[in-house]
């Protein structure tokens, strides 16, 4: 069965036509979406003018509704219009991801994404001047700044579970550069690690050390820290669970709404960074460049390059870039 949705000047034509039994479509085509004609007819500039025809392909269509909690009631309207319009849309699984609602404490005067996006940016920058003085202030934090400020607001919506309720503390208080439970620590750790194998980089260059042989020339048995056992069974071997778990829509169940699990890499990253950090503040990674350390060193180096690796990929799943130094 195959479905073709042409293009009009008011957008897709409803009810969508019927092509069963066309030789001109694979089986597996479900809709036929002629790009090209519509932005022509819509008179759209600035596209690429080799889009042309888009093929749907699947047994089924999967939609999933992101909703906050006050429109839903409207949503599922517009889901049900859809059905009646659409004789073809009981071949679409439709769900609705419901989101709570953003409150925020004591407000002086209704706040705008705009507004609290530079209202955290100022308050990262100042903290950051708290911490760092006049380093803080170079045009070359400028980009530094604003990751940390992305961060943190990624951190800030995403740690609670979506159908919740957030509320945002808007008070400088509430946006720190070291706080264990903020996106900006985890930037911070992240920028350790880049830290750590930088200078290890240029000793090599320098020949204080020799270069890093591959993992399974190494003696992993020499790690005996309970720290690096930790980060191995509780980190490196469960990510790609972590990374299921938050990605996986279960579309199947009944009912009409679903439930992402958004919150478990912020909390799987928080974790980590406190983990990491008690570690690396406890053990002398890059110690005295004599052959009979280098077993351990190198061991330890071929772990932590493993949890950099994490911390980069869930980083990457939250469209936050890892930093190289703070």
């Amino acid at each position: 069965m195959v479905w073709e949705a042409p293009i009009t000047s008011t957008g897709f034509s409803y009810p969508l036509s019927e092509r069963g039994g066309t030789a001109t479509l694979p089986e597996d085509v479900i809709c036929k979406v002629h790009l090209k004609n519509f932005v022509e007819q819509q008179g759209l500039v600035g596209y690429d003018p080799n889009l042309d025809v888009l093929l749907g392909q699947g047994s089924c269509c999967s939609i999933v509704h992101v909703v906050n909690c006050e429109d839903e009631f409207q949503q599922q309207q517009l889901d049900l219009l859809w059905r009646i319009l659409d004789p073809g849309a009981h071949t679409a699984l439709q769900k609705h991801l419901v989101c709570g609602p953003v409150k925020v404490t004591n407000p002086s005067s209704p706040l705008g994404a705009d507004q609290y996006f530079q209202l955290r940016r100022h308050q990262m920058y100042e903290a950051s001047v708290m911490k760092y003085g006049e380093l803080a202030q170079d045009e070359a934090w400028t980009e530094v700044i604003d990751t940390l400020t992305a961060a943190a607001i990624r951190f800030e919506m995403l740690s609670t579970a979506h159908r919740s309720q957030i509320t945002l503390d808007l008070e400088d208080s509430s946006i720190s550069t070291k706080g264990t439970k903020s996106g900006a620590f985890v930037m911070y750790n992240c920028a350790r690690l880049a830290t750590l194998f930088n200078t290890y980089q240029q000793a090599v260059e320098q020949g204080t050390y020799p270069p890093l042989p591959p993992a399974s020339e190494l003696n992993f048995s020499c790690l005996r820290e309970e720290g690096e056992w930790l980060l191995l069974f509780n980190y490196l071997l469960p990510f790609p669970d972590v990374l299921q778990q938050a990605a996986q829509l279960p579309t199947a169940t009944k009912g009409i709404r679903i439930t992402a699990n958004t919150e478990a890499v912020c909390k799987f990253l928080i974790q980590l960074s406190m983990d990491f950090s008690s570690y690396y503040n406890r053990v002398h990674i890059l110690g005295e460049p004599f052959p009979h350390l280098f077993e351990q060193m190198f061991a330890r180096l071929r772990l932590l390059g493993a949890v950099r690796d994490v911390f980069h990929s869930a980083l990457d799943t939250l469209h936050l870039p890892p930093l190289s130094q703070i």
